[in-house]
């Protein structure tokens, strides 16, 4: 049976999503120490400042940013090993 790359995709943003909420939830109920500076940990990729195209009649503001941390990415790989045994 042929799995479609779109349930692939799901898979993958459900689990970092997933991930990145509980990293945020220990972030916040961690003790202050070593936990909570693993968890604190991130990087976000992106535009920033966004691109801003001012055509007088219509103003087009166009950027993206992503919060990744460990877990997030840990929640991507447990999404590709469920896509990979369902």
């Amino acid at each position: 049976m042929r799995k479609s790359p779109w349930v692939l995709i799901v898979f993958v943003l459900i689990g970092g999503l997933l991930g990145g909420i509980l990293g945020e939830i220990l972030h916040v109920m961690a003790p202050q120490g070593t936990i909570q500076s693993i968890f604190s940990t991130h990087f976000m990729p992106g535009i920033n400042p966004p691109l801003t195209v001012d055509l007088v009649l219509i103003k087009l503001v166009l950027g993206f940013s992503l919060k990744i941390n460990i877990l997030s990415i840990l929640g991507m790989f447990v999404g590709i090993y469920l896509y990979k045994h369902v």
